[in-house]
Order: C-alpha cells, then structure tokens, then sequence
C-alpha cells in the first residue's frame, strides 16, 4: 500500500520504539505534524519554546536513559537553532536523531523563504548527516540513522526531509537490519593487545584507572569495579563518568582536570601507568600536555580508534567496546594490593580534599553538599556550565550511572534545564534537580512554560551570585579583579560598587521567583544558611515545578584549580 513520507516517517520511529519527541513545528514540516496528530496516542509529542531547548531535552532523555533521543524543527532557523544542541550531544557523544525540515527539492539552492543548508552547517557536529531527496530512500535512510546514532561511539545524527518528500507517496519498505558498508564498529578488542595491557597491568606498581564517558555508554560500571577492585587500583573519573563508579568507595578517587581532586592530579603525575577507558585525554584534564603524566605508560581502550593517541601517545591501544574488553582483560589480570602506591594517594587525599570554610555564610558548596545528603544520591542531578556545575561534580554523589548529566566538551550554558526536563519524562519516578546559575539558567528559562504546562515536576536550584561566576573567578585570579562584563544586576549594583552587597535586592534583575511565578511554577528564595535543609525539603514534596533562588556568596570560588598551561601538579588550593 502506498504511504505519504510524512506517513512512513511515523512508521519508522514506531519501529525504532520512539515513544517521544521533542520540538517545534513549522511550516515545512506540516505534513509530517499532521501525522504526528494521529499518532498521539502512541508518541508523545512536547512542544519546546526554543529548538536549542529540544534538542537539549532529547539529549537529557538519551543520557539518563541510553536510548536515543529524538528531536524535530523546521527549516531555515529552526534548524540553526538545532546546532547548539547536536554539537553539545556530538561532543559528548550522545546519541540523537533530530529531524528537521527543507524547502521543496526543487527550491534547494534558491534561497527560497527559510532556506538553510541544514546538512552543510551541521556537518561539523553530527556524527553523520542526511538530506533525504527521493520518498522512496526515506524508510531506509530513517533506519540508518538510528543505527548509525546508537552504534560504535553514539553520537547525534540528523535527517534533513524536504516539504515535497512528506507528501509524496511510495510504497515503503522498512528494511529489517543495517548494514552499511562503510561503517563497521569494532566491539570485540584484539585478544593480543588485551594481553599485553594485562602484561602492563601485572607488572606495575603505581596504576591509575582514568575513566570517561564511554563507561556509562557502554553500561560497564559494575565491571569496572570488579575490575578495579581486582588491582586494587585508584580510580579517577571524569565529569561524563561520575556515577560510574561507587562514589563512598575507598579506590575512588574523584574527578582529575583543571577543578579536579588534588589526589586525582598528583596521581596522574606519579603514576607508571594509566589505564585509560573511554575517556579522550581532554585538555581540561591533562593541564600542560608536555608535562602531563611523565613516568607513565598508557593503555587506551576505546570504541573509536580515531580517539587513541590524537591528544597524547599511547603505548597500548584497545578498539571495542569497553564493557566487552574490560571482562576479557580481567581474565588475564593478577590480583593486587598496590598498598605503597594506595599510601601515598591516602596522604595527597588527607592534605587536600574537596571542601570550603564551614561558617555561618550561605555558601554554594554547602547547598549541593545538603542535596547529596537529602536525596541519598539516588536523584539525577543535571547542572548548567561554569561554577554551578563544577560544585556540582565536586560534593554530590551520585550512588548510581545516568544520575549526574552535564555538558562537557562543549560547555553549553543553558544546557541544564531543558536536558533536566527531558530526564524526568524518561525517568518519572525520579527526583530531577538542574543546579544552575544564575546565568546558565536565563539561557534557556523559556522552558519553564514547556515544565509547567506538561506538569512535569524538575526542580530548579540557583546558585545565584549576582554574576557570571566561573568568568568572575579567573578575573579575579588573573586579571586584577577587573570585573568586565560579568555583572548580572543593575549597573550600580556590580561587585565594583562599595553599597552593592548591602543592597542586593535592589539590583537583581531578574527576581527569579516572581519570573517563576509568571510562569506558573512554584518559586522560593532562600539567603540564610539556617534555612537551606528545610528549604530543599519542602521543595521536593511540591508536586509542580520549582524554582529555589539561592543567594549565595558572590566571590566564592571553586577550588582546587590548574590554570590554563599549567602542569597538574601545579594546583591552586587556596587563595589565602
């Protein structure tokens, strides 16, 4: 029976068990909306108010899930207002299929009225891109790229459909299995080179596990501490991994990098060898790559060969999956107790570990520290950019994998909220906090009608210190405290200004609880730190979308740091 594309687009993603889509339509993409009215019984459809919003919530549903994530917009700048998101997803590779409309095929390359070379501009940052140009490659071309975003390293896809093709007619043919020829995943690693990392393993004194990302991708948490707890080995995560290992466990040692554990830093720089799983050796974590890691060999496992050596050489590279070649490296490894090696990692832990002055101020670190203890662990937590989100990583403890969600590579402000809200739809019975800041979060605040109007219960926590704080921080530390441009009050209510903090609420623009309120959701302030535990409390028990404004210290910074150029083992742990 013959099918409109717009029909067959619907057929595909039922096939692909898609039960949600995150968007906004347009006029290009009508058809295929009209399907999506008929179909609403069987996927659900949230209307964003911003496309970079979608895209965020098909990324927040994908990352506390594992499935892939779905999100649609129109052509010309709905598309454009897509990329933000994919390059986000597409650096922490995170598997979606977006879906955006075209012009008519015989407009492309006009200019007609919202044109935009969709395929052209998001090249960069998909892992592969389509524009669809013939309904009867529609069926096949949907199929391959929910195959092409899950598989080997996820990342995000996108399908360029024009106008024309939603309304043409074909017969489909919905292929039963993928193969394309170019595009072969290795998930098996090489049995020889397993063998010699386990050689490596065997004969050293001083390891060090650095895990990243692919460790949740790839479901292999649990092996992992089998594996650690085997060698007896540290183990460092990134801010992608952290949940993917046991945070109260002894061998844990936190996250590594620029605003990472002085233990995690000293351990890179003394160990003779770093068994890297799917992580990519980032330049936030290595610090001055001259410098980094100088007595150690490595062992790199990852999924994507292009990622071994690109950033530091490797002495041993593993392609596969890191979930498949961790339970065959454990087969050739001995057990271990490394007990000098774990000495000296207890002495850098107890000198330095996270932590900040304990006094009556309203202090951030302390608000994630209730939180942590609040919720036991067990909410997904999902942070803006700066330093709300390296709080965040530092004092809560998530007890398990896709329960702390953050924008990495790209470090998208903005990401938090939306990707909180795509989290709770997938995850209902979860409590879902986004840690903000107080700039992050009016990148995208729009969502909140998107929250309120489809009852879906986030929380919002600011951290709020009346700036852009992570920018403030390093002009304080290496630009003289010249605060340019990081104000986020009224003129004469910036940090500068000796009646500022005495006057705060006269200078705040905007009042996050009123905005809220505008809005529908619930929204409280809270500036005592007497008042923080009862605070959060009650927000959680509130059936609705809340918004909690925390007026938290405004020069507080996070520490530790390695400036930028600096080795790991130059950390900054105090300004004092």
């Amino acid at each position: 029976m013959q099918k409109t594309g717009a029909k067959i687009f619907i057929d595909c993603l039922l096939k692909e068990n898609v039960d949600i889509i995150f968007g906004i339509p347009g006029g290009v993409m009508l058809p295929i909306f009209d399907e999506i009215y008929d179909a609403r019984d069987k996927i659900r459809f949230v209307l964003a108010r911003h496309e970079q919003g979608a895209g965020h919530m098909a990324d927040g549903y994908a990352r506390s899930t594992g499935k892939v994530g779905v999100c649609i917009a129109t052509s010309g700048p709905g598309a454009t207002n897509l990329i933000t998101a994919l390059a986000t997803a597409y650096m922490d590779s995170i598997p979606i299929v977006a879906f955006t409309g075209q012009v008519a095929t015989s407009l492309i390359g006009n200019d007609a009225f919202q044109e935009a070379d969709t395929t052209g501009i998001s090249r960069p940052v998909t892992k592969h891109n389509f524009l669809v140009k013939d309904v009867k490659e529609l069926a096949g071309t949907i199929s391959e790229a929910f195959y092409i975003a899950k598989t080997g390293r996820p990342g995000p896809v996108l399908v360029d459909i024009p106008v024309d093709i939603q309304k043409a007619f074909t017969e489909p043919i919905l292929p039963e299995k993928i193969e394309i020829r170019s595009y072969k995943p290795v998930y098996m690693g090489h049995i020889g080179q397993i063998k010699k990392a386990a050689e490596l393993i065997n004969a050293s004194k001083q390891p060090l596990l650095y895990v990243g990302g692919g460790i949740i991708s790839s479901n292999a948490s649990s092996e992992l501490l089998k594996l650690a707890e085997k060698i007896h080995t540290p183990v460092t995560t990134t801010l992608l991994a952290i949940g993917g290992f046991p945070p109260d466990h002894p061998l844990n040692i936190y996250m590594p990098g620029m605003h990472g554990s002085y233990a995690a830093n000293h351990a890179f720089q003394n160990c003779d060898l770093i068994i890297a799983i799917g992580a990519r050796f980032d330049d936030r974590v290595t610090g001055k790559l001259s410098a980094f890691a100088p007595k150690a060999k490595i062992i790199h496992i990852d999924i994507d060969p292009t990622s071994i050596s690109k950033n530091v050489r490797v002495d041993i590279p593993v392609v596969g999956d890191a979930k498949k070649i961790i339970i065959e490296l454990s087969k050739y490894v001995n057990k271990k107790t490394n007990k000098e090696w774990l000495r000296k990692i207890s002495d850098w832990q107890s000198k330095h570990s996270f932590s900040y002055k304990k006094d009556a101020k309203l202090r951030p670190q302390y608000i994630i520290d209730k939180v942590s203890e609040i919720t036991k662990g067990e909410a997904i937590i999902v942070t803006e950019v700066g330093q709300n989100q390296m709080w965040a990583a530092q004092f809560y403890k998530p007890k398990y994998p896709r329960h702390f969600l953050s924008s990495g590579g790209l470090g998208t402000m903005g990401y938090g909220f939306p990707a909180a809200i795509g989290a709770k739809i997938a995850n209902p019975k979860k409590t879902v906090i986004d840690i903000a800041g107080d700039g992050s979060i009016q990148m995208n605040i729009q969502e909140l009608a998107t929250a309120v109007l489809n009852k879906i219960n986030v929380k919002i926590f600011i951290l709020n210190n009346a700036c852009l704080g992570m920018v403030r921080q390093w002009q304080e530390m290496f630009y003289k405290r010249r605060y340019s441009a990081v104000c986020l009050t009224k003129s004469d209510g910036c940090l500068s200004s000796p009646t500022a903090s005495a006057k705060r609420p006269e200078y705040l623009v905007p009042d996050f609880v009123k905005l809220a309120e505008s809005y529908g959701a619930e929204g409280m302030r809270v500036k005592k730190k007497e008042d923080v535990e009862k605070t959060i409390i009650k927000a959680l028990k509130i059936e609705k979308p809340v918004l909690l404004d925390f007026w938290v210290e405004e020069e507080e910074n996070v520490l530790p740091m390695v400036p930028t150029g600096k080795a790991l083992d130059e950390i900054i742990t105090s300004l004092v």
